[in-house]
């Protein structure tokens, strides 16, 4: 493969991984788990080669993930992040061998801890916002109201 369609893939995956995180804790999760894929594939690489890398890669998006997350986001990132690591750095040693994985583990693990921790934030907060509507109803439906009359 020659240089010029590997670095337009490059830089069109940048742009859409720039693209997808739309709230600042989401690039929190995004930088941790690209930062995290990279660190995972590069060490999984070096000790056991392209399969090494793949789970370096799952390991370190999703350890990225879970450091810079809050509670909300933490299951979310940690999953996301490991999903994305792992399937990047596969894709990127297919298309552009080790250098290739390791752009592919910062960009799968950025993107999946970003998404990840974006849907579990979501959810969190659709789960309290049940709860309260459930417990209110629970309260006005027992309340027993006494009413005073003049005699």
């Amino acid at each position: 493969m020659t240089r010029h369609p590997v670095r337009n893939l490059t830089i069109a995956l940048a742009l859409a991984a720039c693209a997808l995180p739309a709230v600042a804790s989401d690039m929190n999760n995004a930088l941790g788990g690209a930062l995290g894929g990279v660190a995972g594939a590069a060490v999984g690489g070096a000790l056991g080669g392209s399969t090494g890398a793949v789970i370096g890669g799952a390991v370190g998006g999703g350890a990225g993930g879970a450091v810079t997350s809050n509670r909300r986001e933490r299951t979310g990132a940690i999953i996301g992040g490991a999903l994305g690591g792992g399937a990047g750095t596969a894709a990127g040693n297919a298309m552009g061998g080790r250098t290739g994985g390791l752009i592919g583990a910062g960009l799968g693990g950025g993107a999946g801890a970003a998404l990840g921790g974006n849907v579990s934030r979501s959810n969190s907060y659709d789960d309290d916002h049940r709860r309260y509507y459930k417990s209110s109803y629970k309260r006005k439906k027992h309340k027993h109201h006494r009413h005073h009359y003049d005699d």
